[in-house]
């Protein structure tokens, strides 16, 4: 089964930059729709970026909107998230998960295989 593995996070200042990867084996990486997901203390987890195969379709959270970007290299099995301008309200642990619907989903329910998360820490 597929296996997804965070990677990039760590300790920034705010208005610092990260780019974190998820490193995905065990499965037809191209045929899955990949997103990333986050989740702060005492929150629920929360959609922020997803991507299609083909990398033409891309959805982002409106509080990530101009600051972060997706993408996606299927010759490496792996998808990227470009994190800059990063505010203290960032922090939280990065999930990246897999989907197994045929087009970009926002949903939650949606995504079946999940990384296990790399912490993301902005300080002020």
């Amino acid at each position: 089964q597929m296996q997804l593995v965070e990677s990039g996070g760590g300790l920034v200042p705010a208005g610092g930059s990260l780019r974190l990867s998820c490193a995905a084996s065990g499965g037809t990486f191209s045929r899955y729709i990949p997103g990333w997901f986050r989740q702060a203390p005492g929150k629920e987890r929360e959609f922020v970026a997803a991507i299609s195969w083909s990398g033409t379709t891309i959805y982002y959270a409106d509080s990530v909107k101009g600051r972060f970007t997706i993408s996606r290299d299927n010759a490496r099995n792996t998808v990227y998230l470009q994190m800059n301008s990063l505010k203290p309200e960032d922090t939280a642990v990065y999930y990246c998960a897999s989907s197994f619907t045929v087009i970009v989903t926002t949903t939650l329910a949606n995504y079946r295989h999940w990384g296990q998360g790399t912490q993301v820490t902005v300080s002020s």
